[in-house]
Protein backbone atom coordinates (compact mmCIF):
# COMPACT_ATOMS: atom_id res chain seq x y z
CA UNK A 1 0.00 0.00 0.00
CA UNK A 2 2.77 2.24 0.74
CA UNK A 3 4.76 1.56 -2.29
CA UNK A 4 1.54 3.16 -4.62
CA UNK A 5 2.15 5.91 -2.58
CA UNK A 6 5.91 6.69 -3.31
CA UNK A 7 5.33 5.39 -7.07
CA UNK A 8 3.00 8.07 -6.90
CA UNK A 9 5.50 10.90 -6.54
CA UNK A 10 4.61 11.52 -2.84
CA UNK A 11 7.29 12.50 -0.08
CA UNK A 12 6.91 9.56 2.43
CA UNK A 13 8.43 8.72 5.60
CA UNK A 14 8.12 5.34 6.97
CA UNK A 15 8.72 4.04 10.24
CA UNK A 16 8.01 -0.08 11.45
CA UNK A 17 9.75 -1.97 14.33
CA UNK A 18 11.70 -3.65 12.25
CA UNK A 19 13.78 -1.49 9.96
CA UNK A 20 14.53 -4.22 7.39
CA UNK A 21 11.10 -4.87 6.48
CA UNK A 22 10.88 -1.35 5.16
CA UNK A 23 14.21 -2.13 3.12
CA UNK A 24 12.09 -2.33 -0.46
CA UNK A 25 10.35 1.43 0.53
CA UNK A 26 13.77 3.21 1.36
CA UNK A 27 15.56 1.70 -1.79
CA UNK A 28 12.41 3.08 -3.26
CA UNK A 29 12.84 6.51 -2.18
CA UNK A 30 11.19 6.53 1.60
CA UNK A 31 12.34 8.57 4.20
CA UNK A 32 13.06 6.79 7.28
CA UNK A 33 11.81 7.78 10.54
CA UNK A 34 13.05 6.13 13.93
CA UNK A 35 9.78 6.40 15.47
CA UNK A 36 5.81 7.18 15.44
CA UNK A 37 6.83 10.12 16.80
CA UNK A 38 9.49 11.65 14.99
CA UNK A 39 7.35 10.51 11.89
CA UNK A 40 4.29 12.87 13.05
CA UNK A 41 6.74 15.53 13.61
CA UNK A 42 7.71 16.44 10.10
CA UNK A 43 3.96 15.08 8.37
CA UNK A 44 1.11 16.50 6.89
CA UNK A 45 -0.89 13.07 6.95
CA UNK A 46 -0.13 9.70 9.20
CA UNK A 47 -1.42 6.66 8.13
CA UNK A 48 -1.39 3.42 10.16
CA UNK A 49 -1.79 -0.30 9.30
CA UNK A 50 -0.95 -2.18 12.67
CA UNK A 51 -1.28 -5.61 14.02
CA UNK A 52 -4.07 -5.19 17.11
CA UNK A 53 -6.16 -2.63 18.82
CA UNK A 54 -3.61 -2.69 21.37
CA UNK A 55 -1.15 -1.20 18.66
CA UNK A 56 -3.04 1.32 17.63
CA UNK A 57 -3.75 2.59 21.46
CA UNK A 58 0.05 2.63 22.03
CA UNK A 59 0.65 3.95 18.55
CA UNK A 60 -1.93 7.13 19.29
CA UNK A 61 -2.46 7.69 22.81
CA UNK A 62 0.68 5.86 24.64
CA UNK A 63 4.21 6.98 25.43
CA UNK A 64 6.02 9.61 22.67
CA UNK A 65 2.41 9.00 20.92
CA UNK A 66 1.46 10.41 17.65
CA UNK A 67 -1.40 12.67 18.73
CA UNK A 68 1.12 14.46 21.07
CA UNK A 69 3.68 14.88 18.68
CA UNK A 70 1.67 15.88 14.94
CA UNK A 71 0.98 20.04 14.64
CA UNK A 72 -2.16 20.86 14.63
CA UNK A 73 -4.19 20.52 11.01
CA UNK A 74 -2.39 16.72 10.59
CA UNK A 75 -4.81 14.49 9.18
CA UNK A 76 -4.57 11.17 10.47
CA UNK A 77 -5.22 7.81 8.95
CA UNK A 78 -5.69 4.19 10.57
CA UNK A 79 -6.36 2.04 8.44
CA UNK A 80 -5.67 -1.17 11.12
CA UNK A 81 -8.97 -3.25 11.74
CA UNK A 82 -9.64 -2.26 14.96
CA UNK A 83 -12.81 -1.25 17.31
CA UNK A 84 -15.76 1.31 16.72
CA UNK A 85 -14.97 2.33 20.12
CA UNK A 86 -11.18 3.32 19.89
CA UNK A 87 -11.78 4.93 17.11
CA UNK A 88 -14.19 7.47 18.83
CA UNK A 89 -12.00 7.76 21.45
CA UNK A 90 -8.98 8.84 19.14
CA UNK A 91 -10.97 10.89 17.17
CA UNK A 92 -11.88 12.83 20.40
CA UNK A 93 -8.73 12.71 21.60
CA UNK A 94 -7.22 14.06 18.22
CA UNK A 95 -10.14 16.92 17.74
CA UNK A 96 -9.52 18.56 21.39
CA UNK A 97 -5.88 18.85 19.99
CA UNK A 98 -6.49 20.48 16.54
CA UNK A 99 -5.90 17.38 14.54
CA UNK A 100 -8.16 15.66 12.29
CA UNK A 101 -8.56 11.36 12.56
CA UNK A 102 -10.35 8.91 10.48
CA UNK A 103 -10.60 5.41 10.47
CA UNK A 104 -10.32 3.35 7.58
CA UNK A 105 -10.29 -0.22 7.79
CA UNK A 106 -9.22 -2.19 4.27
CA UNK A 107 -10.76 -5.06 2.43
CA UNK A 108 -9.08 -6.87 -0.66
CA UNK A 109 -6.62 -9.14 1.00
CA UNK A 110 -2.86 -8.38 -0.15
CA UNK A 111 -3.89 -8.72 -3.56
CA UNK A 112 -6.13 -5.64 -3.41
CA UNK A 113 -2.83 -3.75 -1.52
CA UNK A 114 -0.40 -4.60 -4.45
CA UNK A 115 -3.48 -3.75 -7.35
CA UNK A 116 -4.10 -0.95 -5.81
CA UNK A 117 -7.62 -2.08 -5.73
CA UNK A 118 -8.68 -2.47 -2.21
CA UNK A 119 -12.27 -1.03 -0.44
CA UNK A 120 -11.47 1.53 1.89
CA UNK A 121 -14.14 2.03 4.42
CA UNK A 122 -13.98 5.48 6.16
CA UNK A 123 -15.48 6.98 9.74
CA UNK A 124 -15.04 10.60 10.52
CA UNK A 125 -15.81 14.08 9.81
CA UNK A 126 -16.84 15.30 5.79
CA UNK A 127 -13.70 17.75 6.06
CA UNK A 128 -10.77 15.11 7.16
CA UNK A 129 -12.35 12.45 3.96
CA UNK A 130 -12.21 15.11 1.66
CA UNK A 131 -8.49 15.92 2.79
CA UNK A 132 -7.38 12.57 2.86
CA UNK A 133 -9.53 11.20 0.00
CA UNK A 134 -6.90 12.00 -2.71
CA UNK A 135 -3.90 9.85 -0.91
CA UNK A 136 -6.86 7.12 -0.32
CA UNK A 137 -7.52 6.90 -3.77
CA UNK A 138 -4.16 5.95 -4.75
CA UNK A 139 -4.42 2.53 -2.70
CA UNK A 140 -7.76 1.80 -3.21
CA UNK A 141 -10.81 1.71 -6.36
CA UNK A 142 -13.75 1.96 -3.66
CA UNK A 143 -13.23 4.47 -0.65
CA UNK A 144 -16.75 5.83 0.77
CA UNK A 145 -17.21 7.78 3.57
CA UNK A 146 -19.66 6.10 5.63
CA UNK A 147 -20.69 7.88 8.69
CA UNK A 148 -19.48 9.54 11.55
CA UNK A 149 -16.45 8.84 13.96
CA UNK A 150 -16.02 4.43 14.07
CA UNK A 151 -18.32 3.95 11.04
CA UNK A 152 -15.32 2.55 9.23
CA UNK A 153 -14.80 0.15 11.91
CA UNK A 154 -18.16 -0.60 12.01
CA UNK A 155 -18.37 -1.36 7.98
CA UNK A 156 -15.35 -3.45 8.56
CA UNK A 157 -17.10 -5.74 11.45
CA UNK A 158 -20.05 -6.08 8.65
CA UNK A 159 -17.80 -7.01 5.42
CA UNK A 160 -16.12 -10.13 7.93
CA UNK A 161 -19.29 -10.91 9.56
CA UNK A 162 -20.66 -11.99 5.80
CA UNK A 163 -17.30 -13.67 4.98
CA UNK A 164 -17.09 -15.60 8.52
CA UNK A 165 -20.61 -17.51 7.84
CA UNK A 166 -19.89 -17.63 4.12
CA UNK A 167 -16.35 -19.05 4.98
CA UNK A 168 -18.04 -21.82 6.99
CA UNK A 169 -20.66 -22.25 4.79
CA UNK A 170 -18.14 -23.11 1.71
CA UNK A 171 -15.96 -25.81 3.17
CA UNK A 172 -18.98 -27.58 5.15
CA UNK A 173 -20.08 -27.78 1.03
CA UNK A 174 -16.86 -29.11 -0.60
CA UNK A 175 -16.62 -31.52 2.78
CA UNK A 176 -19.52 -33.22 2.33
CA UNK A 177 -18.85 -32.94 -1.43
CA UNK A 178 -15.44 -34.81 -0.71
CA UNK A 179 -17.22 -37.47 1.66
CA UNK A 180 -20.08 -38.26 -0.80
CA UNK A 181 -17.48 -39.44 -3.47
CA UNK A 182 -18.41 -36.31 -6.06
CA UNK A 183 -16.13 -34.71 -8.57
CA UNK A 184 -15.42 -31.59 -6.68
CA UNK A 185 -14.25 -29.31 -9.58
CA UNK A 186 -17.54 -30.72 -11.69
CA UNK A 187 -19.89 -29.75 -8.56
CA UNK A 188 -18.03 -26.23 -7.84
CA UNK A 189 -18.53 -25.39 -11.72
CA UNK A 190 -22.72 -26.28 -11.39
CA UNK A 191 -23.46 -24.69 -8.00
CA UNK A 192 -21.61 -21.72 -9.10
CA UNK A 193 -23.97 -20.91 -11.61
CA UNK A 194 -27.20 -20.67 -9.15
CA UNK A 195 -28.09 -19.49 -5.95
CA UNK A 196 -25.10 -20.92 -4.35
CA UNK A 197 -22.61 -18.84 -6.55
CA UNK A 198 -20.34 -16.61 -4.29
CA UNK A 199 -17.14 -15.10 -4.62
CA UNK A 200 -16.30 -16.83 -1.64
CA UNK A 201 -16.89 -20.04 -3.86
CA UNK A 202 -15.41 -19.15 -6.52
CA UNK A 203 -11.86 -17.40 -5.47
CA UNK A 204 -11.04 -19.34 -2.42
CA UNK A 205 -12.98 -22.75 -3.70
CA UNK A 206 -10.14 -23.83 -6.24
CA UNK A 207 -7.76 -22.82 -3.76
CA UNK A 208 -9.35 -25.20 -1.16
CA UNK A 209 -8.76 -28.40 -3.85
CA UNK A 210 -5.31 -27.59 -4.15
CA UNK A 211 -4.34 -27.22 -1.12
CA UNK A 212 -3.22 -23.53 -1.57
CA UNK A 213 -3.28 -22.30 2.11
CA UNK A 214 -0.73 -19.24 0.88
CA UNK A 215 -2.04 -16.34 3.50
CA UNK A 216 -3.59 -14.02 1.96
CA UNK A 217 -5.35 -13.41 5.20
CA UNK A 218 -4.21 -14.99 7.84
CA UNK A 219 -6.13 -17.33 10.62
CA UNK A 220 -5.06 -14.95 12.95
CA UNK A 221 -6.03 -12.06 12.38
CA UNK A 222 -9.39 -13.22 11.42
CA UNK A 223 -9.60 -14.88 14.94
CA UNK A 224 -8.82 -10.99 16.22
CA UNK A 225 -11.74 -9.30 13.95
CA UNK A 226 -14.12 -11.90 15.08
CA UNK A 227 -13.59 -11.38 18.51
CA UNK A 228 -13.92 -7.32 18.14
CA UNK A 229 -17.43 -7.89 16.22
CA UNK A 230 -18.60 -10.37 19.06
CA UNK A 231 -17.95 -7.46 21.56
CA UNK A 232 -19.21 -4.71 19.63
CA UNK A 233 -22.58 -7.10 18.86
CA UNK A 234 -23.04 -7.77 22.60
CA UNK A 235 -22.61 -4.12 23.21
CA UNK A 236 -25.47 -3.50 20.36
CA UNK A 237 -27.48 -5.94 22.45
CA UNK A 238 -28.15 -8.64 19.38
CA UNK A 239 -27.64 -12.25 18.68
CA UNK A 240 -25.50 -13.51 16.08
CA UNK A 241 -25.28 -16.97 17.01
CA UNK A 242 -23.53 -17.63 12.97
CA UNK A 243 -20.67 -15.56 14.19
CA UNK A 244 -20.49 -17.02 17.19
CA UNK A 245 -20.29 -20.53 15.78
CA UNK A 246 -17.85 -19.20 12.80
CA UNK A 247 -15.67 -17.55 15.45
CA UNK A 248 -15.04 -21.01 17.47
CA UNK A 249 -14.18 -23.09 14.63
CA UNK A 250 -11.65 -20.67 13.42
CA UNK A 251 -10.48 -20.40 17.04
CA UNK A 252 -10.21 -24.36 16.56
CA UNK A 253 -8.48 -23.60 12.96
CA UNK A 254 -5.75 -21.50 14.92
CA UNK A 255 -5.59 -24.34 17.80
CA UNK A 256 -4.69 -27.49 15.32
CA UNK A 257 -1.36 -25.02 13.68
CA UNK A 258 -3.01 -23.57 11.06
CA UNK A 259 -2.96 -19.91 12.65
CA UNK A 260 -0.55 -18.59 10.00
CA UNK A 261 -2.34 -20.04 6.88
CA UNK A 262 -5.58 -18.22 4.66
CA UNK A 263 -9.10 -18.49 6.16
CA UNK A 264 -9.75 -20.73 4.00
CA UNK A 265 -7.49 -23.61 5.55
CA UNK A 266 -10.99 -23.35 8.05
CA UNK A 267 -11.91 -26.53 5.69
CA UNK A 268 -8.85 -28.35 6.91
CA UNK A 269 -9.89 -27.82 10.60
CA UNK A 270 -13.13 -29.52 9.40
CA UNK A 271 -11.91 -32.26 7.85
CA UNK A 272 -9.55 -32.92 10.91
CA UNK A 273 -12.76 -33.11 13.04
CA UNK A 274 -13.92 -35.52 11.48
CA UNK A 275 -10.67 -37.57 10.82
CA UNK A 276 -10.60 -37.03 7.32
CA UNK A 277 -7.46 -35.87 4.86
CA UNK A 278 -7.35 -32.71 3.10
CA UNK A 279 -7.11 -31.76 0.67
CA UNK A 280 -8.60 -34.32 -1.65
CA UNK A 281 -6.85 -36.21 -4.24
CA UNK A 282 -8.32 -34.89 -7.37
Amino acid sequence: MCSHLVDAGLEVRVTNRTRSKASTLLDKGALWCSSPEELALKSSVVITMLGTPDDVRDVYLGSGAVLDAASEGTVLVDMTTSEPSLAVEIFEAANARGLLALDAPVTGGDTGARAASLAIMVGGTRDAFERALPILRIMGNVVSLQGGPGAGQHTKMVNQIAIASGMVAVCEALFYAQRAGLDLELVMSTISTGAAASWLLSNNGPKMLRGDFDPGFRVDHFVKDLGIALHEARRLKIALPGLALAEQLYVAASAHGLGGASTNALVVALANLSGAPWPPQL
